[in-house]
């Protein structure tokens, strides 16, 4: 089993910035890569970013290129999320979530393990 516990929502205005933080215990030594998801209301779970434990390996959704960086810190087990130059339209609940496959993956599907999710908005 894995915890992940997400911190760092808020309410910011567009244009502003929040890190995200997503801090993982129990079995992290199975866990080979980390994602953030978001949900906004009436709308699908959609990937954000996603990281590996191991080889640094990183892969952000087109919408989100350029402006979120993830990132992760080894000996804290944790996962960050730095957001920059946020829209109204980032606002979305964000889960962090662990996967076990040997492989990195976009889908939601792949991954084990979620964390209760931190509410983003931003306001226009």
């Amino acid at each position: 089993q894995v915890q992940l516990v997400e911190s760092g929502g808020g309410l910011v205005q567009a244009g502003g910035s929040l890190r995200l933080s997503c801090a993982a215990s129990g079995r992290t030594f199975s866990s080979y890569t980390m994602g953030w998801f978001r949900q906004a209301p009436g709308k699908e779970r959609e990937f954000v970013a996603l990281c590996t434990w191991s080889g640094g390996t990183t892969s952000y959704a087109n919408s989100v290129k350029g402006r979120f960086t993830i990132s992760r810190d080894n000996a804290k087990n944790t996962v960050y999320l730095q957001m920059n130059s946020l829209k109204p339209e980032d606002t979305a609940i964000y889960y962090c979530a662990s996967s076990n496959k040997l492989y990195a993956s976009i889908l939601a599907h792949d991954y084990d393990y979620w964390g209760q999710g931190t509410q983003v908005t931003v306001s226009s």
